[in-house]
């Protein structure tokens, strides 16, 4: 069974309509009919905070909204989660060779832990590892087949 690996800038989708929310939607459905797992770290919690936060800041959504997208998330979130600690070692060595941030390299680290793909909306992210050995665990959201759910 495929297992993937999902950030903030995915699961957000789930809950507010964005651009490929249709993607994310269709990854989340795949998963509920148990076709794959989906993977996140700990940290996926924190991250998808900051993002609603932001968004209520900036007024892209109100704030009972937020509230009630917090309690979704608390009552049950779709992914399994796994303890971003024991993952660190991995993810430093990612971060430091990849000049990319811990937090993105941590979701990186889980992915090769866990023989998956990590699916993520951050283009910037998967073109700075497209030379890299790790270019293989990260795919972009974008090219997620909605028709055809287990090919990336």
């Amino acid at each position: 069974m495929k297992k993937y690996v999902v950030d903030s800038s995915v699961a957000v989708k789930w809950y507010i309509p964005e651009p490929h929310s249709d993607r994310a939607v269709a990854l989340l459905e795949g998963a509920e009919k148990g076709v794959y797992h989906l993977w996140a770290p700990d940290l996926i919690y924190s991250e998808m905070g900051n993002v609603l936060w932001k968004k209520c800041l900036r007024e892209e959504i109100g704030d009972e909204d937020v509230r009630k997208i917090i309690g979704a998330i608390m009552e049950a979130f779709p992914a399994n989660i796994v303890r971003s600690r024991p993952l660190l070692p991995a993810a430093f060595e990612i971060a430091y060779g990849c000049r990319r941030t811990l937090y993105d390299s941590l979701y990186i680290a889980l992915a090769i832990a866990k023989k998956g793909v990590f699916i993520t909306a951050d283009e910037r992210l998967v073109n700075a590892l497209q030379h890299t050995s790790f270019n293989s665990f990260v795919k972009l959201l974008q090219h997620f087949d909605k028709e055809n759910s287990t090919d990336i």
